[in-house]
């Protein structure tokens, strides 16, 4: 009985450190830190606006947040055009890790009551009255990246983020990442795979200001 219990203990210790171990290498591997450090920040499509009416100046603010937590790389993002900074159009919550193949995910995660958070990237400490468990994930949302040529490349997988937004089934991201340029193409389809929303002939730009 006695040895069973010293078994156990130690059985259990194990899997703490062991569980603590990945979640410090999430928080310290300097990959995803680099990711971290690329994604946050004050960006702008106001060159690319101005250069092509096909796109509208729009700006993207991503600050980290709950900094303490060491299971993941936590990010409030925030979406708005330049004419309505007040009233962003896209609220979201990212998740970033690095999977045992190599690969980095950002999970996509939304919330109750967005816009009463607007604006919540110039704050201190920028959600902190949330957490994990007050987020919805938007399952098969999420991007995938590799590092390539000196960047983060990747999307979505296939056709399995659903959208119901202006008659579609599904959305897809294609996102590159580079250390002050953020592309991203989201675009939604109907069930024939016909476009019904996003940008037509090409990318949104996004330079890091900040």
């Amino acid at each position: 009985m006695k040895i069973k219990s010293i078994s156990t203990y130690f059985l259990t210790v194990l899997t703490i450190l062991f569980l603590s171990s990945d979640y410090y290498a999430q928080n310290d591997d300097q990959d995803l830190i680099k990711l971290k450090t690329w994604m946050t920040g004050s960006f702008t499509s106001e060159e690319q606006a101005e250069a092509d009416t096909n796109f509208y100046n729009i700006h993207l603010e991503m600050v980290r947040i709950w900094e303490n937590r060491d299971d993941a790389i936590w990010l409030y993002v925030e979406q708005a055009a330049a004419w309505s900074l007040d009233k962003p159009y896209r609220q979201r919550v990212y998740r970033l890790i690095k999977n045992e193949d190599g690969s980095f995910e950002s999970a996509v995660f939304v919330f109750n009551d967005p816009l009463r958070f607007a604006g919540a990237w110039e704050e201190d400490y920028p959600l902190n009255e949330l957490s994990p468990d007050s987020l919805s994930e938007r399952d098969g949302c999420a991007i995938i990246l590799q590092f390539e040529d000196d960047a983060f490349v990747g999307g979505t997988v296939d056709n399995h983020c659903s959208s119901e937004l202006r008659g579609a089934s599904y959305a897809t991201s294609q996102v590159r990442i580079e250390e002050n340029v953020l592309t991203s193409w989201d675009r939604g389809f109907d069930e024939n795979g016909n476009q019904v929303w996003g940008a037509v002939t090409g990318p949104y730009i996004f330079k890091k200001t900040e």
